[in-house]
């Protein structure tokens, strides 16, 4: 998707556009509003609009583009991530996963499953997901490790991370490390000799293991993406940073949580939340930091983990030296 607008041009499409000042949202892009796959939700869509072009208008965002996210539907291929690019016509719709959370024995359990997320919060180290407002910021690459692609052949993984930086509920996304990210990482890890490649320790040695994508899967909170529309989101927001709206705020899931103890479905409710997924997890739950925060901290005091071991050396076939000429990206 090309960037292909102006700064000055894209500020005054967002004035003219803006549903601060008409109420009317294009056509075309109406044509996809609804609950059925690939589309998007009314109020998923009103938020997403609102917040970007808001921050056009404040001059915080210079992108064709913007992201939004429906937390509420199950994480399946059919996507629940939207690239909306209004003066081009462009609305995709992509899978994204979503944050595990977690399992704390004994003390407290918040962990989602891997369709429908049930536990929502903005509390460090808890791996949820946290609706709201965010607006993409730098971008990271990492090398990650090398792995084998085929018999013959050694790949080589780097993973780039974009920070979000959010607001109001969000505001402490950097401090999470919140952000998102290919689905795709190198597990079962060992060290192997890789003479002369600048990636290697001080003793020679690279990380090697096995690839693992976990594309419709859960993550550590983040936004992660299949490793082909992350590199494609990488390449629309280079330089060009653009909102993302995440749905839902705590003020929903809260709303809905409150509905449902009252007998009511968030329809009857007069809220939106996903009809599959509210029927597989009964009612969702928000975690302040306040209230989970506390509990993390004082479960790590309470089960410290074992002191780190050294990563072990490859063995057997895995224990040749590895060439640089050999790995490709």
């Amino acid at each position: 998707m090309s960037r292909i607008l102006s700064h000055s041009v894209l500020l005054a499409l967002g004035l003219a556009a803006s549903p601060a000042l008409s109420a009317e949202t294009p056509a075309w892009l109406m044509a996809h509003v609804g609950e059925g796959e690939g589309q998007i939700a009314a109020p998923v869509l009103s938020k997403a609009r609102a917040l970007y072009f808001q921050k056009v208008k404040e001059g915080k965002v210079n992108n064709a583009c913007y992201f939004a996210m429906d937390a509420t539907r199950p994480n399946t291929p059919s996507g629940r991530f939207y690239i909306i690019c209004e003066s081009q016509q462009v609305f995709r719709v992509i899978a994204s996963g979503h944050g595990s959370g977690r399992n704390l024995p004994g003390v407290v359990n918040f962990q989602n499953g891997r369709e429908c997320v049930k536990n929502f919060g903005n509390a460090s180290d808890s791996d949820l997901t946290m609706g709201g407002s965010y607006i993409t910021s730098e971008q990271k690459t990492s090398f990650k490790g090398y792995y084998r692609a085929s018999a013959n052949q050694i790949g080589m993984l780097t993973r780039t991370f974009v920070q979000f930086e959010g607001e109001g509920e969000t505001a402490n996304a950097r401090k999470r490390a919140i952000g998102g990210h290919a689905a795709v990482t190198i597990k079962g890890v060992c060290m192997r000799k890789a003479p002369g490649d600048s990636h290697a320790n001080k003793d020679g040695y690279v990380p090697f293991g096995n690839l693992v994508d976990y594309a419709g899967g859960r993550s550590n909170g983040c936004t992660s993406w299949s490793r082909a529309d992350a590199a494609t989101i990488m390449n629309m927001i280079k330089d060009q940073p653009t909102t993302v709206y995440i749905y839902p705020e705590a003020s929903v899931v809260k709303a809905v949580e409150q509905a449902a103890k009252a007998g009511k479905s968030p329809a009857q409710a007069g809220l939106y939340w996903n009809s599959s997924c509210i029927k597989a997890i009964g009612s969702p739950h928000y975690w302040s930091k306040d209230v989970l925060e506390p509990l993390i901290v004082q479960y790590r005091h309470d089960h410290p983990g074992p002191p780190p071991k050294p990563v072990p050396l490859c063995t057997g076939a895995d224990a040749t030296p590895l060439q640089s000429k050999t790995a490709t990206r």
